[in-house]
């Protein structure tokens, strides 16, 4: 009965690598492709985002007027 449980569940975890891979894509099962390029067009200077090291984020919880 345990055998019989771990082989469907190693059945069940080959198939959906295979489906999330788009390997089953050849017999009509493949994952709908989700993708967002107005995100990418709404974008405005994601090249000048900078991460705040933990004291930096202190000292802006602290005094949230001046700006780093």
């Amino acid at each position: 009965m345990l055998r019989a449980l771990v082989l469907a569940l190693v059945l069940a975890n080959a198939g959906y690598f295979a489906w999330t891979r788009g390997l089953l894509a050849d017999y009509g099962f493949a994952p709908i492709a989700q993708s967002e390029p107005q995100r990418l067009t709404q974008q405005i200077r994601p090249e000048a985002m900078r991460l705040l090291t933990p004291d930096e984020a202190r000292q802006l919880e602290s005094n949230p007027s001046s700006k780093p």
